[in-house]
């Protein structure tokens, strides 16, 4: 998959995770990228690890679920990070 097929995969899957998470999520498009993307290399990262998955194919569902479930892991700790910061001022 090359460099701007990740950057669409990881977009993507930063909004579905913000879609399938309850609550408001701060931060805008940019930040959406930006943790799709890093979602998507820690379900890519985990997936090759733990199922020995491959994932070159952009239009594969194995490929979108872990970088779904990626940003969602990514999504939570950010919200975390940032609520918690939030609750301290």
């Amino acid at each position: 998959m090359g460099f701007f097929g990740f950057l669409l995969l990881g977009l993507i899957a930063g909004a579905i995770a913000k879609l399938i998470l309850p609550g408001k999520q701060g931060g805008g498009w940019l930040i959406t990228l930006l943790l799709g993307v890093v979602g998507a290399l820690l379900g890519g990262f985990l997936g090759s690890v733990l199922f020995n998955a491959p994932l070159e194919d952009f239009f594969s569902i194995q490929t979108w679920l872990l970088a779904i479930g990626g940003s969602i892991i990514v999504l939570l700790i950010y919200g975390f990070i940032v609520g918690r910061r939030g609750a301290a001022r």
